[in-house]
């Protein structure tokens, strides 16, 4: 190995320790803490979820707004109230944070996530 590459491999690996020293630092979630990881399935099969949950989304998106119905079965709000997951002092970590439950699947399809540029990423509080 060359100079530069030693140089150049010390310097990638201090890039990916700060890297992940900051993603923890932004509040990791707890493991069980979001009403989901007490529930044995979804408002539908995990399967119907992960392949149609956007095709929910946009149906009841187009029910609340061009009809005025508003129901919970598929609603973003209770997408986002039961699985929000709790840091270790209590205070819910946003859905679409790195690595939690929206941002997970979708950084690992590739696909970006809007919804919540308009709508709020923690339970509202009741």
């Amino acid at each position: 190995m060359t100079r530069k590459s030693v140089i150049m491999f010390l310097a990638a690996s201090v890039v990916g320790l700060l890297f992940s020293l900051t993603s923890v630092q932004a509040g990791e979630a707890v493991e069980g803490t979001a009403k989901a990881d007490k529930l044995e399935q979804c408002v539908e099969p995990t399967a119907v979820m992960r392949r149609n949950h956007f095709e929910f989304i946009k149906h009841q998106r187009d029910l609340t707004v061009h009809n005025g119905i508003r129901s919970n079965k598929h609603s973003l709000s209770g997408c986002v109230d039961c699985h929000a997951r709790k840091d270790a002092s209590g205070k819910a970590v946003p859905v679409n944070a790195e690595g939690q439950f929206c941002s997970g699947c979708h950084d690992y399809a590739a696909v970006s996530l809007d919804c919540f540029s308009c709508h709020r990423t923690v339970p509202g509080e009741k």
